[in-house]
């Protein structure tokens, strides 16, 4: 510990010389260094050992009905992002962040949002009957419930045909041109399956001619419920595409090409599973493909079109609307300027118990344990920051704004990114991650227990094996870790209990819904906080950071081996075998360097200075696989290895710009769709050599 002196000392007496006075300054600047970033180094060893005793203090204060308590008041009403509902629940959480006496934030933005103002559709039968449809919930709704819509659908009115489009996919249309079915000029009714999301379901509606989609879901779903949703292309606020909206900031105007883009041309809206049958089960024309009816629970038995006819209305609008994210702090001691985050929006479309109530409140008990933690010593080593997201069911635009301002400091300063978007939906826990945190993912659900196994952990029952297959990668453009991961480059964790639910979405994703199906204990909700705040504990105060990038170079090699067997073997990988094969060798000497920085207990500057300049390594590696020019025709998107493909459909779901290319070379000449496809092998190659060389840590001086 560096000691300050009431008297100055004998040496400073004499006049110095100027050979002395630099010694002095040069030591002082080290030390000042040294101060600023380990300004406790006597105590990091027991302090090392004191995490581990933390960390089961937290586990050890978990409270399943702490955790009910502030779902109950997170689900009193709806909280549609954009109006004062909303801005209720904002409070709510800044309050609790703050009466935890934590260091507390807000930072709003204007963005555009879209609300619906009327709807109606009607089934016209052939005998010249009239069917008027209900489009809202029946039953267990308040007046402040949002009707359901798509939001960015643009209004429209169509007076048409049916026809009945399966999942709404390019083969759906296919087997329909095979029946002699054209919907061009036709409203089109789909179902909402895994594999397109709703805007793709629309885009591919309206490539075919149709005039009007409905969405509607088949399967466990409840069957009144009406699935809400958006269908804007992208995210992030659609009128400042690629920087932030701030005050006083670039704003395009609504009717600029590059905002119009990112919407849809023909009307949308959801149904009920009884809405949708009312229509399917009036339509005459083609019978149902076979292939069609082995998942169909719907008892549909024609495609259309028929002699019935629907007469559709949405009316909506766009407006710029407040949108708030709430941030709550706890400064790191040793390293305050590195940065874990834990995030989880906080907008829903009606209730939201499920999506996103049960994560908010595992926020919210996160920040009760963090607060308890602190009054028993604990301090992290580095900065913590839990984020309450606005608007991310508009297309994560809350935290797209604020990591679009922050960009420049996340890529040097964030840790990892934890997210958790509906912490319950269900049995069965799911994860995914950047495969450089796949080891630490396991080893905190070693900690904690199984909700619905006794005497089990959630590693236990998970099944995860040595091989990680259980974990899942965040490819997928469907929560918040999006941004963080896919633009900024940070490493990310998604959590979660179970797969689906039925009343996504609707006005019955309720309190009761979660109290009575969801997880009725609450010990789920437990479960998850348990592993979400473990890894955020781990990551912000383990003296070396818990990251092992080994996993990543087997992922890399499944990815490589996984084209060789699609690729025509006139395309060369030689340039993915070599860069693997050297991020390999650098992975293994990074981890072999980890161990035995670990096994030194004893602290000092150099051993402390030789830890931040590893952590420096394995924290930036993953900012390697960005690639400036970002995704062939989304450019916002620059992470090669994870990210969305154009092509909706593709099962393969890793190097999204080759498997652009893949699909893309079947509408070149043979010449130049190879040359494509090499291209973007290479530019995945640079990807990986950028990673090994920011792993390695060292310039490259050999070609």
């Amino acid at each position: 510990m560096v000691q300050f002196l009431s008297k100055p000392s004998t040496i400073f007496t004499a006049k110095p010389s100027p050979l002395s006075t630099f010694v002095v300054i040069l030591i002082l600047c080290i030390l000042g260094f040294y101060t600023l970033h380990y300004p406790h180094s006597s105590v990091l060893t027991s302090r090392a050992r004191n995490a581990s005793h933390f960390q089961h203090i937290f586990i050890s204060i978990s409270s399943n009905y702490t955790i009910s308590t502030y779902l109950r008041a997170l689900t009193l009403h709806p909280h549609l992002a954009g109006t004062k509902l909303a801005a209720d629940t904002t409070r709510y959480v800044l309050n609790h962040f703050s009466d935890l006496g934590l260091e507390t934030h807000t930072v709003n933005y204007k963005t555009l949002l879209s609300y619906p103002v009327h709807a109606s559709l009607s089934v016209h039968h052939g005998d010249g009957s009239l069917t008027e449809l209900p489009l809202i919930e029946q039953g267990q709704v308040g007046q402040s419930v949002v009707i359901p819509y798509h939001a960015y659908s643009p209004s429209g009115s169509a007076y048409a045909k049916a026809v009945f489009v399966n999942y709404g996919r390019e083969e759906d249309y296919l087997a329909l041109g095979a029946l002699g079915v054209n919907v061009r000029g036709c409203i089109v009714i789909a179902r909402k399956g895994d594999v397109l999301t709703r805007a793709a379901v629309v885009e591919t509606a309206e490539g075919y001619g149709a005039v009007a989609v409905l969405l509607y879901g088949d399967g466990d779903r409840y069957r009144k419920g009406f699935e809400r949703g958006h269908v804007m292309r992208g995210i992030g606020d659609p009128l400042s595409p690629g920087w932030a909206r701030v005050d006083g900031g670039e704003s395009l105007d609504l009717d600029d090409s590059e905002v119009l883009k990112r919407f849809p041309k023909i009307p949308s809206m959801p149904l009920s599973t009884e809405t949708a049958e009312t229509i399917l089960n009036s339509l005459g024309g083609a019978p149902v493909p076979l292939e069609w009816r082995n998942t169909l629970r719907s008892k549909v038995r024609h495609v259309g079109p028929g002699s019935t006819l629907l007469n559709f209305t949405y009316q909506g609008e766009k407006k710029v609307a407040t949108i708030q994210n709430v941030f709550a702090v706890i400064k790191g001691l040793e390293e305050p300027d590195r940065y874990v985050l834990l995030g989880n929006h906080r907008d829903a479309w009606t209730y939201g118990a499920v999506d996103p109530g049960s994560g908010t409140a595992a926020l919210l008990d996160i920040a009760r344990r963090f607060s308890l933690l602190l009054r028993l010593g604990w301090t992290p080593r580095r900065t913590i920051i839990l984020c309450s997201w606005d608007a991310e069911e508009f297309g994560m635009i809350g935290s797209t704004e604020w990591v679009e301002q922050n960009l420049v400091n996340l890529g040097s300063k964030a840790v990892a990114y934890l997210n958790v978007d509906c912490a319950v939906q269900g049995p069965e826990f799911f994860a995914g991650s950047t495969p450089q945190l796949d080891n630490l993912l396991l080893e905190v659900t070693k900690m904690v227990k199984d909700p619905d196994s006794e005497g089990a952990t959630i590693h236990e029952t998970w099944g995860a094996t040595g091989e990680n297959s259980n974990i899942q990668r965040l490819s997928g453009v469907d929560s918040d870790f999006a941004p963080f991961l896919q633009h900024a480059g940070v490493p990310s964790i998604d959590v979660y209990y179970g797969r689906d639910f039925p009343v996504y979405h609707t006005a019955f994703d309720s309190y009761n819904w979660m109290t009575e199906n969801g997880d009725p204990f609450f010990q789920r909700h437990v479960a998850v906080a348990g592993v979400w705040g473990l890894l955020a504990l781990r990551l912000a105060d383990d003296s070396i950071l818990p990251f092992n990038y080994r996993p990543y170079v087997d992922q890399l090699q499944a990815y490589k081996n996984a084209l060789s067997n699609l690729l025509d073997q006139r395309i060369a990988l030689d340039p993915l075998t070599r860069s693997i094969q050297e991020f390999a060798s650098v992975a293994k000497e990074v981890d072999d360097e980890s161990k035995k920085l670990r096994l030194q207990e004893t602290a000092g500057c150099s051993i402390d200075m030789k830890k931040r300049a590893l952590n420096d390594r394995l924290m930036l590696a993953e900012r390697g696989f960005l690639d400036e020019g970002g995704l062939r025709g989304k450019q916002w998107f620059k992470h090669l290895v994870f990210g969305p493909s154009s092509d909706h459909e593709s099962k393969l779901h890793f190097f999204p710009g080759i498997v652009d290319s893949i699909t893309w070379s079947t509408r070149m000449r043979e010449n130049e769709g190879r040359a494509a496809i090499q291209h973007e092998i290479w530019r995945v190659a640079r990807a990986i050599q950028r990673a090994t060389s920011a792993l390695r840590g060292e310039f490259t001086f050999n070609q």
